[in-house]
């Protein structure tokens, strides 16, 4: 088994486990303890593990400081985010009023989306384009433009937002967290989320699994205000703290 093998391996078995023995990964993966053991090392000063005496601990949370460009983004994990975005798009009825978030998950929603009499807001500058395309009723929030993202935010995009009340809104998001709830990396595209959450009757985040146990900078809605699409949870703790739909689960 090659060595990065061997980390996805370990770590795996820490998000389901919270804490693993070097004899435990030596009958998993078939290696030698001594070989266990410096991957516990590296892994340790990669920050994705605390080792301890005999194996190790999962860590409480990873820290996400910058925001990957779009570009990047419509990369990863692209059919966890296509079967996501399906499952989302058989949500919205002919009477909703929706909200859908900048985003490469809540760009595939549009994707899938077929003829329907349902109205929609949008910060998302590909989005807009998407949906007039089809032929959708669509609004666009003015505000800063955030070349990263591709999306209007900041404080014009909040007051813009404030004559809407949405039957629901679909929202993106960097990290999971049940203590810090659902996060992104800035303050302005946090408040813009943070509005679409408050004038919405019902919130939903779309998430693959990577998103989870992961934390950023800005907090924009506790864990128990969404209910959360995924592909499948690598933590049952979730499932707990909030409504979960897994699409690809096992």
């Amino acid at each position: 088994m090659l060595t990065e093998e061997r980390y996805n391996k370990i770590l795996e078995a820490l998000k389901n486990k919270g804490t693993i023995t070097v004899a435990e990964m030596t009958e998993c993966t078939g290696a030698s303890e001594s070989t266990i053991r410096r991957d516990l090392i590296a892994l340790d000063e990669m920050g994705k593990l605390n080792k301890v005496h005999g194996g190790a601990t999962a860590v409480a949370h990873q820290f996400i400081a910058d925001e990957i460009a779009v570009s990047v983004k419509e990369q990863l994990c692209v059919e966890e985010k296509k079967a996501i975005a399906r499952y989302a798009v058989n949500m919205i009825n002919d009477d909703d009023f929706i909200f859908i978030d900048a985003g490469t998950s809540t760009g595939w929603m549009i994707e899938y989306l077929e003829s329907t009499r349902a109205t929609f807001v949008t910060n998302g500058i590909a989005h807009i384009k998407r949906l007039m395309n089809k032929g959708l009723r669509a609004y666009m929030i003015g505000g800063l433009g955030k070349p990263v993202t591709e999306s209007t935010v900041g404080a014009d995009a909040v007051n813009n937002m404030k004559m809407f009340n949405f039957s629901k809104c679909f929202l993106g998001t960097n990290g999971v967290h049940t203590d810090y709830g659902f996060t992104t990396v800035d303050v302005e595209e946090a408040l813009v989320k943070m509005e679409a959450v408050n004038r919405s009757y019902a919130s939903v985040v779309l998430a693959d699994h990577t998103k989870f146990d992961k934390v950023t900078a800005v907090t924009f809605a506790g864990i128990k205000k969404a209910c959360i699409i995924t592909d499948r949870l690598v933590n049952d703790k979730y499932a707990d703290a909030t409504v979960i739909k897994e699409v690809m689960k096992e």
